[in-house]
Parts: C-alpha cells; structure tokens; sequence
C-alpha cells in the first residue's frame, strides 16, 4: 500500500538535496571558469569542441563524488563539506595537470585540439571517481 506520509517526506528530502546538489554544481561551474585561463563560454558560443569536453569532463569528475556524499552523508551540513572538499580536489587537479603535464595547455584548448581536451576530461573523471570512492571510507 502506497504511504503518502512517507511520500511526502522523503520528497521532501529529495527536494532538498536536489536543489542543493544543483547550487554546489552551478557554483562549482562558475568557480571552475574562473580559475581556467581561458573563457570556455565564449569558446563553446564559437563551436569549440575542446572547451566543451574539458568543461564537461569537469562538471562529471566533480558531480560523481556529490552523488556519492548524498548517498552516505546524514547531513546537509556534512554534504556540503564533502561538496567544497570535491570542488577543492576537483580544481586543484586541473591547475597541476594543465600547469605540469601539458606545454601549451590554454592555446592547445583555445585552438580546438580534441586530444588534449579528451586527457584532461579523463582525468577530471578519475579524479571525481577516486574522490567518490573515498568517501566511502
């Protein structure tokens, strides 16, 4: 038999991580452009396909550790600690990868180049997998 106080309340929960989760990605989103180099918005306006996949490869490696703390946190409280630790990991990871391992990184994205824009949304994803699984412990 379907409980419609139930219903109501995990809704209600649901709503609220929900909105919650979307606010931590959106300013993640904004925080992310505002440490990258170049401006991915005017560039995805133009058609560039590298700015896209990097962008993209960020927003999935720092949305799979969320979906992992709103699994195993009680709190939104703890959530979202979890959520700017993510956002922390997530950014620090593309400052040494685009600083360190890559000659030229900005102008290689600028210009389009699909290979060192695939690089760095895998691993923006294992970054964000790693980070989901260790928060699991």
């Amino acid at each position: 038999m379907f409980d419609w106080f139930m219903f109501q309340q995990g809704a209600l929960s649901f709503l609220v991580a929900f909105v919650a989760a979307g606010a931590f990605t959106v300013a993640f989103k904004l925080l992310y452009q505002w440490v990258t180099p170049y401006h991915e918005r005017s560039l995805i306006r133009q058609g560039n396909p590298a700015a896209a996949i990097t962008l993209g490869g960020a927003l999935i490696g720092y949305v799979l550790p969320l979906a992992s703390a709103l699994s195993h946190t009680v709190s939104l409280l703890e959530f979202a600690a979890w959520a700017v630790l993510a956002a922390v990991i997530q950014i620090a990871a593309f400052v040494v990868i685009s600083r360190l391992a890559f000659r030229n990184f900005v102008s290689r994205i600028e210009a389009g180049e699909i290979a060192a824009a695939f690089y760095m949304a895998s691993i923006s994803i294992c970054v964000g997998l790693l980070n989901a699984a260790c928060m699991t412990v």
